[in-house]
């Protein structure tokens, strides 16, 4: 039954606040990898690793979370997957060495993956089934704005204090979120008990993904397939996926109750929730690195170039949640979102280095629009016509793609990346020779410059050279960003007619009904 009055609002703040500061801790990061690499006296390549350690944890333990909540008690596994969380964070801050912060930051992960889908089916509990956008939309400030400002703040924090408190932050929310987890929110009387654990199941499940998601994160690192490693754990990974898919269907008591993807609604919403989180991530990762590299902001300004977006994604995912309850028609919502997306991307396709502020802002505000119309209505539509007990394990499938769509996003981001900075090299390079009159027009007046600043007159060539070879790599990373963006309009187009295969599920009856019957 759905909750009502103050008891309700509590319950929202809470699972909100877990769900934000999990998806926070994916990127918070990612702009505190050069500080860890000199505190603990770590490579660059091996404090990867703390980021790498922390997906692999989040994707094996989102598909059991329907498992591990009928095993545990929803509340209870939910509480102590918080406080797990909160003390990882705590021992990754006192962390000496990069061993232990990458063992603490898996930890962090398992806890943290909890937090995602049980929020989520916490909150579909708490409304009622009318009111079930609304409380899409509030999962989705988490799900959205988390990853966006976790680069702000922790460039904010590395800037004012030291790396060890992007993960103390955690803490007292951490703390505050238990206490209230512990006592507000319910067991659910349509919780799937668990009569045996499938020990298999568990197995091949954390061995195959474990080695999918190290596939995706380190692959381009390692150049792919030329790296045994990479090979080996390619084939384990699809050798151990397949067998978990059969044995899962043939089993009495599965670990991950594959049965629900019958739902042709939550097969092609979970589809959609991939292309969703190939979308977000990979943009995500791709805008901040973009103008650091190129436009030579910090942490902070690049920070402040995402917010606008993420403010109007705040303001706009409410509003959707309204609209659909008032009948707006999803499909449409759907190809709205995918289309403003797709042009948020194309936008940035011919932006340049005299790139500004205002530049990416209105890319920005479409993309902060477009997103809420793509994610409200397809999370909504995912579990319509599933059994309430059911609702948790396709609200788990559905994030795990999500994630999975993430890391598959940047993984070929960034080796489409590797392969256009290539091209466009050996392109702009072929337009460059000693004999050509611009070429030795443009080296006559940079050597010049130079002795004029009293540089010999070999080491005044020596810097012509290196100048003329920096402007040929920054135009070979714009021209290979463009190209990104490109790539991304037109996989979202692409995918456009996908969302004509979407049907709303028929409502599956309430328990009280089905009793009765």
């Amino acid at each position: 039954m759905a909750e009502q009055g103050f008891r309700k609002w509590i319950i929202v703040i809470t699972v909100i606040s877990a769900a934000v500061i999990e998806l926070i801790d994916t990127s918070i990061v990612n702009v505190a990898l050069s500080d860890m690499s000199a505190s603990l006296g770590a490579t660059i390549e091996d404090v990867a690793w703390v980021i790498t350690s922390y997906a692999i944890a989040n994707v094996i333990i989102i598909p059991m979370t329907s498992f591990l909540g009928g095993l545990f008690g929803r509340r209870n596994y939910y509480t102590v997957s918080i406080l797990i969380f909160t003390a990882a964070s705590f021992f990754c801050g006192q962390s000496h060495s990069i061993v232990e912060l990458v063992i603490f930051r898996f930890i962090q992960g398992l806890g943290g993956g909890a937090l995602l889908s049980t929020s989520q089916s916490i909150l579909f509990d708490t409304f009622s089934v009318e009111e079930r956008p609304t409380a899409t939309a509030l999962f989705g400030l988490g799900v959205v704005i988390g990853p966006t400002i976790g680069p702000t703040l922790g460039g904010w924090i590395v800037d004012n204090f030291n790396w060890p408190w992007i993960f103390f932050v955690n803490i007292p929310i951490g703390i505050t979120a238990a206490i209230l987890s512990y006592t507000y929110v319910k067991e659910p009387k349509h919780e799937r008990r668990v009569l045996s654990i499938d020990w298999w199941g568990i197995i091949l499940l954390i061995v195959g993904i474990a080695s999918l998601q190290y596939v995706l994160e380190r692959g381009e690192t390692e150049d792919w397939f030329s790296s045994r490693t990479i090979v080996v754990l390619s084939a384990i990974s699809l050798v151990s996926l397949v067998t978990f898919i059969w044995h899962e269907l043939t089993t009495e008591h599965p670990v991950v109750e594959l049965h629900v993807l019958k739902s042709r609604t939550l097969a092609s919403c979970a589809f959609l929730t991939f292309i969703i989180g190939f979308g977000l991530f990979s943009s995500v990762f791709i805008i901040p690195v973009f103008a650091q590299r190129l436009l030579n902001y910090d942490a902070m300004q690049t920070g402040l170039l995402l917010l606008p977006g993420a403010l109007v994604t705040m303001f706009t995912l409410p509003w959707v949640g309204k609209i659909m309850e008032r009948g707006a028609p999803l499909q449409l919502l759907i190809f709205l979102g995918f289309t403003l997306t797709a042009l948020f991307t194309y936008l940035l396709s011919t932006i340049s280095l005299d790139a500004g502020w205002w530049t990416f802002f209105w890319p920005l505000v479409i993309r902060g629009i477009g997103l809420p119309m793509c994610f409200v209505p397809i999370t909504n539509l995912a579990v319509s016509g599933l059994h309430p007990r059911d609702i948790p394990q396709g609200v788990a499938m559905n994030n795990m793609m999500r994630q999975l769509g993430g890391s598959f996003g940047i993984a070929i981001v960034n080796t489409y990346l590797a392969n256009r900075m290539m091209v466009n090299r050996v392109s702009l390079i072929s337009n460059i020779t000693q004999y050509g009159t611009a070429t030795q027009q443009r080296l006559s007046m940079l050597t010049h410059a130079f002795m004029a600043k009293g540089a010999t007159l070999v080491q005044a060539k020596q810097q012509a050279l290196a100048v003329i070879e920096g402007i040929v790599m920054q135009q070979t990373m714009l021209k290979s960003y463009l190209d990104v963006f490109i790539f991304v309009t037109i996989f979202f187009v692409a995918c456009l007619p996908l969302i004509l295969t979407i049907r709303k599920g028929r409502a599956a009856p309430s328990p009280e009904l089905a009793a009765a019957h």
